[in-house]
């Protein structure tokens, strides 16, 4: 998901919150938007904290004497 859905989110529900004043039947806009920020914002979060825990990986190419490769990954998940 990441930081566009989560700013999207944030964005429309702040609208939906703050700027709209029409009236729906059984809806109330104004919920339904401070909750789209809410969820918005919580994602922006979450995003943030997890984006460094991709790990790193490594990738080595030999080439031998007689011309063959060996190919070695190193994977670091944290």
């Amino acid at each position: 998901m990441g930081y566009g859905f989560g700013g999207f989110l944030l964005v429309v529900g702040l609208i939906l919150a703050l700027a709209v004043t029409d009236r729906v039947n059984g809806i109330d806009l104004t919920m339904v938007g401070w909750i789209m920020a809410l969820v918005g914002a919580v994602l922006i979060v979450v995003t943030a904290m997890t984006w460094g825990r991709r790990g790193t990986r490594s990738v080595e190419t030999t080439t031998h004497r007689d011309g063959t490769q060996s190919v070695s990954e190193r994977r670091t998940d944290v």
